[in-house]
Formats: C-alpha cells, structure tokens, sequence
C-alpha cells in the first residue's frame, strides 16, 4: 500500500499509470464502495494500479472554516477501509485555500492530470474547483483521461449518503446505519480511569475516551463488539450521563465487557455498535438499575450470540 500527499505548487511524481475514484468518502459506505469497485474493474481492464484520491482537511473545513466537523471515520479508518476493499495506492490532496480556489480546468491540469490517471471515477454529484463551478460532467467533457460517472446508490429509493447514515445514528437505528455502511459503525478510542460506581453494583465498565472527530449514536444502551489487543469481545455499552449515579454534565461512553476481567487503564481499543436495546433511564433506585442490567445482559448475550463470535 502506498500513500502519495500533494500539496499545490510541490511537484507531483507519479510515474505508473492510474485507475482512480475521487471524493472525500465520509464512512466508505455502500455508495462510495460502488465507485471503488468501478475502479478495481477499470484497473484490471486498464492493467494498472487501483488508486483512491481523497481530501485533507475536509473540503468543509477548508471552504467554510467550520472547525471541529464530526465524522464516521478517521482518515485512517478511511485509508484502512480502502485497502481492505482492494485499494493499494491513497492519493491525499492538502486542501488548502489555494487549491479550493483554483478555478475547475485549473485544478483538471494542476492537480488530476498530473496524477497520471487513465480513467477517474466519480460520483454523479461530485464538485470541484472554485465555488464547486466543476462537476462530473464537466469533468467527462475535459476529455483528459477517462471518466466514469456513478450513479446514485439507493436503498429503499433514497441515496445512500454520509448525512443519511449520520441521521439514523442520531435515531439510534443502528441497525439501518450499519446496513448502509455494509459494516458495524466503528469508533476508536482509549480506556480512561472512571468512578467506578459499575463495579460497586457487579457491572464493571470500561471508560472509553473516543477520538475527539467522531460521531456518537444517540444516547442510550447497545449491544457491541470491543476490540483489545486484537482480540474481539462481546460487551454492553452504555451512552449517556449516567442519571442514577448523580447525574454527570458531560457524555460518558462506557462498555461492560462479558466475561472479562482484567486491568486494561490507557488500552486503545475499537468499538463496533451492532444494536440499540433502549434509551437511558434514571431509576428510583440502584436495585432497580440492577435488576434492569441484568435483563439487558441476557438481551446482549442472545443478540451477540446470533451475530459473529
């Protein structure tokens, strides 16, 4: 796997000739996978190498000077997705001010045509160059290299979109976010200390720090898998502000993990939400909170049991 950054007005060397999609990819939901696997085809018809050109910072940041933009995935997540879909080269544009004003055909000549590209691949509401003045048509127009243009991926006669899949999360339809992504929605994290009051009732958590750029499912309690040490557990999480406990101000994610019980303070670990069991509740009392969790354990296990060990 190679990546290859551009920054503008730094050579771009790229000597082998290239099959490439385009687009931030927010997810590499089932929509964006559709382009990727265009890509592969045109590659293998081309005989040469697959690559996917992607943005940084996003396009969002950059244009509008929004900060702190919640996404789905990292750009880590993002390249390792890729890979994982067949992709072996990552071209990372630097989208800086300069490049978002270039003018369209400019950025065609400056920046795309020098990535050596036999054919690119994009989707039918792909935008670029100053004001987004570029689109994919105009880009199949230039004649420069190849173009194909992917329609809109649909399920249930609606687009499959980044901002869809961001609204059924919010939802707490996890199920139908997953579905749309063609995965378990993934967050990365670390473990941090907490107050341990799940321990003093019989479920310990582990307190999950995630990485300051996701987005998090609506409040409340899912079945998950977390991953430690590169191995995967089943576990109950927990989204919230844990009312019974003295409620706290800010949002806590917590997962009791099954059958586990080892010191696991400052881990990194990953988290794949699979289902939404129920909203958070304050209780009347700890037992109650107990007797609650007790039934959402056994609700886990059997939910978890009919998914992938």
């Amino acid at each position: 796997m190679r990546i290859i950054q551009i920054e503008l007005g730094r050579p771009i060397r790229i000597d082998k000739p290239l099959c490439a999609c385009i687009g931030y990819f927010d997810g590499i939901h089932l929509g964006h996978q559709a382009l990727i696997n265009k890509t592969l085809e045109l590659s293998k018809i081309h005989n040469c190498d697959a690559a996917l050109i992607t943005f940084d910072p996003d396009p969002r940041v950059t244009v509008t000077g929004i900060k702190n933009i919640k996404h789905l995935t990292t750009m880590k997540q993002r390249i390792n997705l890729a890979v994982k879909y067949g992709i072996r080269n990552i071209i990372i544009l630097k989208f800086s001010k300069e490049m978002a004003n270039l003018d369209y055909e400019v950025f065609e000549d400056e920046i795309l045509v020098k990535c050596n590209l036999i054919a690119l691949v994009c989707g039918f509401d792909f935008r670029y160059g100053k004001n987004g003045e570029g689109n994919s048509l105009t880009l199949k127009a230039s004649g420069k290299f190849e173009v194909e243009i992917i329609d809109s991926v649909n399920e249930n006669n609606e687009k499959i979109s980044t901002t869809r899949i961001l609204s059924e999360l919010q939802k707490g339809k996890i199920e139908k976010a997953n579905k749309l992504l063609g995965y378990y929605y993934e967050i990365q994290g670390r473990i941090i200390e907490g107050r341990g009051k799940g321990k003093t009732i019989g479920f310990p958590t582990a307190n999950i720090e995630p990485e300051d750029e996701y987005y998090l499912p609506k409040q409340g309690v899912y079945s998950a898998y977390i991953r430690l040490d590169n191995i995967w557990y089943k576990a109950m999480v927990n989204i919230g502000h844990n009312p019974t406990f003295n409620e706290v101000d800010e949002v806590s994610l917590e997962a009791h993990i099954l059958d586990f019980n080892k010191d696991i303070y400052g881990k990194n670990i990953s988290l794949q939400f699979v289902n939404y069991l129920r909203d958070e509740i304050k209780f009347n009392s700890v037992e109650n909170l107990k007797l609650q969790l007790d039934q959402d354990l056994m609700t886990v296990r059997k939910t978890l049991d009919n998914y992938k060990g």
